[in-house]
């Protein structure tokens, strides 16, 4: 089984990659999904959470109180850590579990669609091959705005706050520009890194 590791900012249209990749026969393992269920009700990390950064930080569900906690991650780099410790080893467990799973089935190609691939710093050796959806970052602000209810000012903070586009570009074996572009143009990019990695 090839593996392919799949990055982007937000917005930058890295998870519609993902589905014209799972069509073509790949096996996607959602980081962000696998992420969102740590912190829902009941997810493994609500406990640590707590602990770590008390029960307001809770839902009266159970879940952890996302947008409490994106204000305080933005206000406090070492909050961002904090969190970070207790979820990314989770993640990464329940990442490999899933690449397990898909490598039992028989799948061809497994892609890791990762939003921070490369702010984590330890892709070395991870992937076989990295992907990078790339745009300008008023292209993510406006396509972000327009699929949410986040302000311009708050999107304008979580694009500035992952990596810059050079520096993903630099991580990145194949790099799609999102840019002026029509799906079916980006369905063709898609298609071409499935072939280059065997699908």
């Amino acid at each position: 089984m090839r593996t392919l590791g799949l990055t982007g900012g937000i917005g930058s249209g890295k998870s519609t990659v993902a589905v014209m990749l799972a069509a073509r026969g790949a096996v996607v393992i959602d980081a962000d999904a696998l992420s969102r269920a740590t912190t829902a009700a009941g997810g493994s990390a609500i406990s640590a959470i707590a602990g770590t950064f008390g029960t307001d930080f809770i839902t009266a569900e159970g879940a952890m109180d996302r947008e409490r906690m994106r204000a305080l991650v933005f206000q406090d780099p070492g909050a961002r850590q904090r969190l970070e410790a207790i979820v990314h080893p989770l993640v990464r467990e329940a990442t490999r579990a899933a690449a397990d799973a898909a490598r039992a089935q028989g799948a061809r190609l497994a892609v890791f669609d990762v939003p921070l691939l490369v702010e984590s710093g330890d892709r070395a050796g991870r992937f076989d091959r990295v992907a990078v959806v790339d745009c300008e970052a008023d292209t993510q602000v406006a396509r972000v705005m327009a699929r949410s209810t986040l302000d311009e000012a708050t999107v304008r903070r979580i694009v500035a706050s992952q990596a810059t586009r050079v520096e993903r570009r630099a991580a990145a074996d194949f790099v799609i520009l999102n840019e002026g572009i029509g799906i079916e143009q980006l369905d063709v990019a898609a298609a071409s890194i499935a072939r280059s990695m065997g699908l």
